[in-house]
C-alpha cells in the first residue's frame, strides 16, 4: 500500500463540499474509520468538478442510521448503502466490504446477487470495480491509501479493472457499460486485458441483470454530459446491441442532434429528461410500427397508440423504462403530426400541451439535422421555426399569428397534405413562406 500526502497531491480538504467533511467528521467523532472514495476522489485529482461525493466506513449501516439518527436512510437489497442528509446535500455512505462468503450470494455463473458481507479497508479495496476507482483520501488526516497504483494508472489514463478481467465482468457485467462511460468521460484508454472483455459472450451476460438497472445505467449514460463521444462507442464496442430490442446499425442524424443538444443543456446547467433521448432512439422503429398499422388500415390515431405501445414493450425486456417515461416518450411522438399541420383553432392547446416543449423541441431538432422530410414520416413543413416564434409573442400578437396562419392556410402557404403510407405532406413553396417563418 502507497500512502501519500493529500497536499502532495494538490488535495485541500478546504475545496471540499461542506456537506462530505461534515460526514466524515461526525463519523470520526463517533470512532469510526471513514474515507472519501471513488469518482469524486478520481475527478477532484483530474480537476474536474465532481458531480457528488461517496463515503466509505467500517461502521455498519445499523450503525450509520445510530450516527445521524433521522438524517440517515438505509436503501438496497443487493447491496445496502446508507444515504445521509447533511444540509440539504446528499452524501451515500457505504460500508466496507468483504469477499462473499456464501453460495446465495452468487448464481452459478459467478454474478453476484447480493453483497451485504462487510470487511476491512483492504477486503473492500479488492471489491472495488476500477483502480481509478479505489483511492481512499482522509481529509481530515490529510493522506491518501493507493492499494494498486491507482494514481498511477491516473497519470498514464488507463482504465484498469482490479483482479482478473474475465471474472470481473462475470460478477458484474455492467462494469462492460460503466467502462464505456468513464472512457468517454474521461478520455483514458483500455489496458490491454479489459479492452479484450467486449465480446459476445460477455455481453449476453446482461440478459442476466434486472432491466430496472440496466434503464438506470442508460440514464447515467444519457445524463452525464458526454453523451457525443459514448454514442460511437456504444455502437463500436457492441453495447447497443444489447441495451435495445431493434439496435439501429448506426446513430442516425437526429439521435446524434439530440446528443449534441442533450450535452450543451447539461453543460448550461439546464434539465434534462433522459426518455427525450430514448425518444429519439426509438423514433425509428416507431415509424416502421405506425407504417405497419398504417397498412392495416388502422384510424391514424389508433395507428399512432399501437405503435407506440409495441416499441415501448418491446423495449421494456432490454430496459425496464418507467410508465412516466413511457408517457412522455409517446407524447412526443404522437405531437408531432399535430405540431407540423396544426389547424388553427388547435394552435393554442397544442401550445398548453404539458408535453408541448419536449414535442416542439423534438420537431426543431428534427429540422436541425434532415429528419424532417423522412420517407416513413410527415414533413415538419418547418414549423420548428414559426412554433419558436409564436412562444416568443405576447398573447396579442399569438392572436393574430393564428389568425394569419389560417390565412396562410387558406392561400395554400401550409398545405396538409395527407397522412397516406409513407407520403409526405407537400413542402411548401409560397415565396410568402419566408415572412411567416421568420426567426425570432
Amino acid at each position: 500500500m502507497a500512502e501519500r500526502a493529500a497536499k502532495q497531491l494538490e488535495l485541500n480538504k478546504s475545496e471540499l463540499p461542506n456537506s462530505i467533511t461534515e460526514v466524515i467528521a461526525t463519523l470520526s467523532r463517533a470512532g469510526f474509520d471513514a474515507y472519501i472514495v471513488g469518482g469524486g476522489v478520481r475527478d477532484t485529482l483530474l480537476g474536474l468538478a465532481p458531480k457528488d461525493f461517496d463515503a466509505v466506513t467500517d461502521a455498519k449501516p445499523y450503525e450509520i442510521k445510530d450516527v445521524f439518527g433521522k438524517r440517515c436512510r438505509i436503501i438496497g437489497r443487493r447491496f445496502q448503502l446508507a444515504h445521509v442528509y447533511s444540509g440539504r446535500e446528499l452524501i451515500e455512505v457505504a460500508t466496507f466490504r468483504g469477499p462473499p462468503n456464501n453460495k446465495a450470494s452468487t448464481n452459478q455463473d459467478g454474478m453476484i446477487l447480493r453483497d451485504n458481507v462487510w470487511g476491512d479497508i483492504k477486503q473492500d479495496f479488492a471489491r472495488r470495480d476500477f483502480s481509478m476507482n479505489a483511492l481512499y483520501y482522509q481529509p481530515l488526516k490529510g493522506v491518501v491509501h493507493d492499494f494498486c497504483g491507482a494514481l498511477e494508472d491516473i497519470d498514464n489514463k488507463i482504465i484498469r479493472l482490479l483482479g482478473h478481467a474475465p471474472i470481473r465482468i462475470e460478477e458484474d457485467p455492467v462494469r462492460l457499460l460503466r467502462a464505456l462511460r468513464f472512457k468517454a468521460k474521461l478520455g483514458f484508454e483500455f489496458d490491454k486485458e479489459l479492452s479484450e472483455q467486449f465480446h459476445d459472450s460477455n455481453w449476453a451476460l446482461l440478459e442476466q441483470i434486472s432491466p430496472h438497472r440496466l434503464y438506470d445505467e442508460t440514464q447515467k449514460m444519457f445524463t452525464g454530459g458526454y453523451l457525443v463521444p459514448l454514442l460511437p462507442l456504444l455502437f463500436e464496442y457492441g453495447a447497443i446491441d444489447n441495451l435495445f430490442i431493434y439496435p439501429p446499425a448506426e446513430p442516425s442524424p437526429l439521435v446524434q442532434q439530440v446528443a449534441i443538444n442533450t450535452d450543451k443543456r447539461i453543460a448550461a446547467g439546464k434539465s434534462i429528461n433522459p426518455a427525450f433521448f430514448y425518444a429519439a432512439l426509438l423514433w425509428e422503429n416507431y415509424l416502421h410500427q405506425l407504417e405497419k398499422a398504417k397498412n392495416r388500415n388502422m384510424p391514424f390515431g389508433d395507428a399512432q397508440l399501437h405503435a407506440a405501445g409495441k416499441v415501448i414493450d418491446r423495449q421494456r425486456i432490454k430496459t425496464a423504462i418507467p410508465k412516466f417515461a413511457e408517457q412522455f416518450i409517446r407524447d412526443i411522438w404522437i405531437l408531432q403530426p399535430k405540431l407540423a399541420a396544426p389547424r388553427n383553432k388547435q394552435i393554442e392547446q397544442l401550445a398548453e400541451h404539458p408535453r408541448f416543449r419536449a414535442g416542439f423541441d423534438f420537431l426543431l431538432l428534427r429540422e436541425q439535422c434532415g429528419d424532417s422530410e423522412h420517407p416513413l414520416s410527415e414533413s415538419t413543413n418547418g414549423m420548428g421555426e414559426w412554433w419558436q416564434t409564436y412562444q416568443t409573442l405576447s398573447e396579442r400578437d399569438k392572436q393574430q399569428a393564428i389568425a394569419d396562419f389560417d390565412e396562410n392556410i387558406r392561400r395554400g402557404a401550409y398545405k396538409k397534405g395527407q397522412r397516406g403510407r409513407g407520403r409526405n405532406r407537400q413542402k411548401q413553396n409560397d415565396t410568402t413562406q419566408a415572412t411567416a417563418h421568420s426567426n425570432p
